[in-house]
């Protein structure tokens, strides 16, 4: 077996791997060979740790790590100690930075007000008169002499009275005037009649009058329908009544019936409105059984 391996070796055999890694990395590739006589050297942790060089090693780790710990320990003193030691020798504040504190000056007094004049009186007021009320009539104590008009009426009239008035004159009246005031207003104009669909609602019959068939008609055997337009005031009755399609017999008795009808008011926003609508009169002969 070989001997202990020196520290040099163990160099060696280090700088050896770092350049076979390189080379590796790099994608060369080199065959080692061994550069010494004799066998390679058997490297162990046993035969490094018993060698000659580490006592001096151990030796001054020994003293190493005591004194960094000594210097880091002064140095951290030396940061508490010195800004203490040199609070007195802080620069003084400059006279800007004192004035600053000072007490501001106070303002001086604003100056009195000015006397009042002397020729100003003092102000009077006067209470305002209360108007005395004007009496109605008072009884003369003594029975006058004479009557005196009364002064202060104006009726505006002119004595004699003026051409074209009216004989004894009109209390009020003006001159050209007409006697008894202005007519009425004249009543506004009638309503228009609206046909009945939509919103107009057809009204219901409260009064129904048969017609009476006429006795042409009956013994001609004639029969059918007759449309009549009928217009329906607001109170609900028929005013107009107007034939659209019928029979020529049958025609004047349908209108006869129609204008006898009565009708419920039609009411359009709330207000009686008249309406026209569309009625039908139907004629029918009865068979004999």
């Amino acid at each position: 077996m070989a001997g202990p391996v020196t520290i040099t070796d163990f160099d060696e055999l280090v700088a050896e791997a770092r350049d076979e890694g390189l080379q590796r990395h790099s994608g060369e590739r080199h065959v080692s060979t061994p550069g010494r006589d004799g066998p390679e050297p058997i490297l162990t942790l046993g035969n490094y740790g018993l060698t000659d060089i580490d006592s001096a090693v151990r030796k001054r780790r020994g003293v190493a790590l005591p004194a960094s710990m000594a210097l880091h320990a002064a140095a951290a003193v030396a940061l508490a100690i010195v800004p203490l030691l040199l609070a007195d020798a802080l620069p003084e504040p400059d006279g800007g930075t004192r004035a600053f504190f000072v007490e501001p000056i106070a303002a001086p007094p604003p100056p009195p007000p000015p006397p009042p004049a002397a020729n100003a009186a003092a102000a009077t007021r006067v209470a305002p008169k209360a108007a005395a009320a004007t009496p109605g009539f008072v009884a003369p104590i003594e029975v006058p002499t004479e009557i005196k008009p009364e002064e202060g009426l104006d009726f505006g009239g002119i004595e004699g009275g003026v051409a074209g008035g009216v004989e004894g004159g009109v209390p009020g009246g003006v001159v050209g005037g007409v006697v008894g005031g202005l007519p009425d207003a004249p009543p506004p104009p009638p309503v228009k009649p609206v046909r009945v669909g939509g919103d107009v609602r057809e009204p219901r019959k409260v009064v129904d009058v048969a017609p009476v068939y006429p006795e042409l008609a009956m013994k001609a055997g004639v029969q059918g329908i007759v449309i009549i337009e009928a217009t329906i005031d607001p109170r609900g009755r028929v005013v107009n009544a107007t034939v659209l399609r019928g029979v020529p017999v049958l025609d004047e008795a349908a209108l006869d019936a129609v204008r006898k009808w009565v009708y419920t008011p039609t009411l359009l926003n709330g207000a009686p409105t008249p309406v026209i609508m569309t009625v039908t009169v139907r004629f029918r002969l009865k068979t004999a059984i």
